[in-house]
This record gives C-alpha cells, sequence and structure tokens, in this order.
C-alpha cells in the first residue's frame, strides 16, 4: 500500500513540509527509516535522529527544528505518538479489509446460536449453544466460546482463546491468543479435618467496550455476580485478575501483575508489571502504582503515586530508602562508641 505525504497531512490536519508527493509504503523506527518509510519522533531521546535519519516522510511536533536533506516530507502535528497511533489504526484497518470472512472447516456451532455479518470463524473453533456474536467479528482457529456467551460487534478473538459460559463480552475488544476468560475463582472451604471444600463459581466475567487484553492473561469468574472490566481498560499479557474484581474505565495493567478477590480499581489507574494487589481492597481514581509494588491496603486518595513492598508514597518510601542507605556508616559508628565504653566505663 502507497500513500503521499499530502494524503497524509489531510488526514491529520498536520502541517506539511516538503515535496507533498512524497510515497511511502511502509512504516519504520526512526533508527531504522528510509526513503519510503514513514516515521515519528515523539520522545526527546529520540530527536537527534531526526537530523540525520532517512525517511520518505517524518511526523514532528510543531517547534523542532530540522535541517535534514534526506527526509523527504515532513509533516508538524501537535501531538506526533498520537498521530502516528490514529496511521496505525487506518493502516489495521486496511489489512483486515483482506482478511478472511466465512466459516472455516472443521469447526462447530452449538444450537440456538445467532452471528452478525462478516463473521470469520477459523477452523477448530467451538461455539457452544445460544452465542450471541455481533457483527464483523472475528474468531481465530482453535477458540472456545462456551455456552449463552454474547459478543459485542468488530470484536477480535485470536487464536487459542477461552471464553467460558455465560461471559459477556463488549463491542471492538481484543482478545489474544492463549486469554482464558470466566474459569472459576481460587474459592476453597477450609474444613476441620485440614481439608478444603471448594466453593462454587457460580458468577460470570463481563467485559465492557474497547478492551484489549494480552496473550496469557487469565479473569477468573465471580464466586456470586460478576468480575467486572470495564470500558477502555488495557491488560497486559500474563495478567491475573481474580474473583469479583472489578476494574473502571481506561486503567492500564501491564505484564504479571496480580489482583486477589473482591479488589475494585478506579478509572484512568495505571498499574505497572510484576504488582501484587491483595484482596477486598479499593484503588482510587487516578492511582498509579510502581512496578514490583506490593498493595496490601486500600489506596484512597485520588491520582496517588505509591512505590514498594508494602507500598507507599513515592517520597516516603525513598526517604526510608535514604535511612537504609546510612545503616552501615551508623553501625560503625555505634561499634565505636562501644569500644570506646568498654576502654573507660566512665566516659
Amino acid at each position: 500500500m502507497q500513500f503521499t505525504a499530502k494524503d497524509i497531512a489531510a488526514l491529520l490536519g498536520g502541517t506539511l513540509e516538503g515535496n507533498p508527493d512524497q510515497v511511502v509504503t511502509g512504516i519504520a523506527k526512526i533508527e531504522e527509516a528510509n526513503s519510503y518509510s514513514l516515521s515519528f519522533i515523539a520522545n526527546p531521546k529520540y530527536e537527534q535522529y531526526a537530523q540525520t535519519a532517512e525517511a520518505g516522510i517524518l511526523l514532528i511536533n510543531q517547534v523542532l527544528p530540522v535541517s535534514n536533506e534526506k527526509i523527504g516530507a515532513m509533516i508538524r502535528v501537535a501531538d506526533p505518538y498520537a498521530a502516528f497511533t490514529t496511521l496505525l489504526e487506518l493502516y489495521q484497518k486496511l489489512i483486515s479489509q483482506k482478511q478472511e470472512k466465512g466459516i472455516q472447516q472443521p469447526s462447530h456451532i452449538g444450537n440456538g446460536s445467532t452471528h452478525g455479518s462478516d463473521l470469520f470463524l477459523g477452523a477448530f473453533a467451538y461455539i457452544g449453544e445460544n452465542v450471541t456474536i455481533g457483527r464483523n467479528v472475528k474468531i481465530y482457529p482453535g477458540s472456545y466460546i462456551g455456552d449463552e456467551v454474547s459478543i459485542g460487534d468488530d470484536t477480535l478473538i485470536h487464536a487459542g482463546a477461552k471464553i467460558y459460559e455465560g461471559c459477556k463480552i463488549g463491542k471492538g475488544c481484543v482478545i489474544h491468543a492463549g486469554v482464558v476468560i470466566g474459569g472459576d475463582g481460587f474459592g476453597f472451604a477450609p474444613l476441620a479435618d485440614g481439608s478444603y471444600k471448594k466453593v462454587p463459581q457460580l458468577g460470570i466475567v463481563e467485559i465492557g467496550n474497547d478492551v484489549e487484553i494480552g496473550a496469557n492473561t487469565v479473569i477468573d469468574r465471580a464466586t456470586i455476580g460478576a468480575t467486572i472490566v470495564k470500558n477502555g481498560v488495557k491488560l497486559d499479557n500474563l495478567i491475573h485478575i481474580a474473583h469479583n474484581v472489578e476494574i473502571g474505565e481506561n486503567t492500564v495493567i501491564a505484564a504479571q501483575t496480580g489482583i486477589s478477590g473482591s479488589t475494585r480499581i478506579g478509572r484512568q489507574a495505571m498499574i505497572g508489571g510484576q504488582v501484587g494487589i491483595i484482596g477486598h481492597i479499593r484503588i482510587a481514581d487516578g492511582v498509579r502504582i510502581n512496578a514490583q509494588s506490593g498493595v496490601s491496603k486500600s489506596i484512597e486518595v485520588k491520582n496517588k503515586a505509591v512505590t514498594g513492598s508494602p507500598a507507599a508514597e513515592f517520597r516516603d518510601h525513598y526517604k526510608g530508602l535514604a535511612y537504609i542507605k546510612l545503616i552501615p556508616e551508623l553501625m560503625k559508628r555505634i561499634d565505636e562508641l562501644e569500644k570506646q565504653l568498654n576502654k573507660d566505663p566512665h566516659i
């Protein structure tokens, strides 16, 4: 596919500098771009490449000075990263228009199940009974959709994903390979003899609209009611969300995070990788949790930033670390004082 600089500038509402007929045929990182590549600079760390890189079209901000004859055309926009994301979305749509539609065989669709137009169902996929599937849904090979599941329009389910019975998936979602939605929550009642009795998990999982769930992430069904992931949430790979958790709109969570049962996370929270969150607590809107933090109590203050284990406000955490660094010197001083006392007990 080919695009010209003037077409891209018109799409983005940007200011064009250079050759309006410059053609690009692909997308590349700025340090790897060539004369037929579209690239962008959003992070100041990469601004140096603007003076040396070769690119067909370069998206940049409105103030960065550039004098580089190797760049065919530049498009200045207010936010290069957002503009680049817009182009990637368009590119993805153009690619998806060429993807297969229809139902491959062998596959299975159970009694009472319905689907909208332009369904793609890959080979060896299984659709249970009384499933409702919207328009333009793509379900890739080897996926399992249990009985009475509902899937909204324009949702993409990659190969090998599993959605258990009764769960609800919204519109425009992306569910990557290996995801399991609706497996049993970890509920066991201890008995007097030291054994454990399984607590039936009778609830479901409800996924909102425009949610993306990374590969091999697991979201457990509720014991009663629903585990809820609201609109716009973005989940990385290898995350575990336990039963009856609720995650607010537009929250983002990085890989290897584990969230214990019945915890409620607010809107637009940002949670780093390998964070552990205990159950039955609340995390306010806009809270930022640094990677590898351990959250052991509720965070009630909106937009608060925490780090460490147990998690504490950034300033308090790093103040504590500064004191820890002083311990060897303090111990040395104590040893010296003890030696002086032992020599002269009258000091």
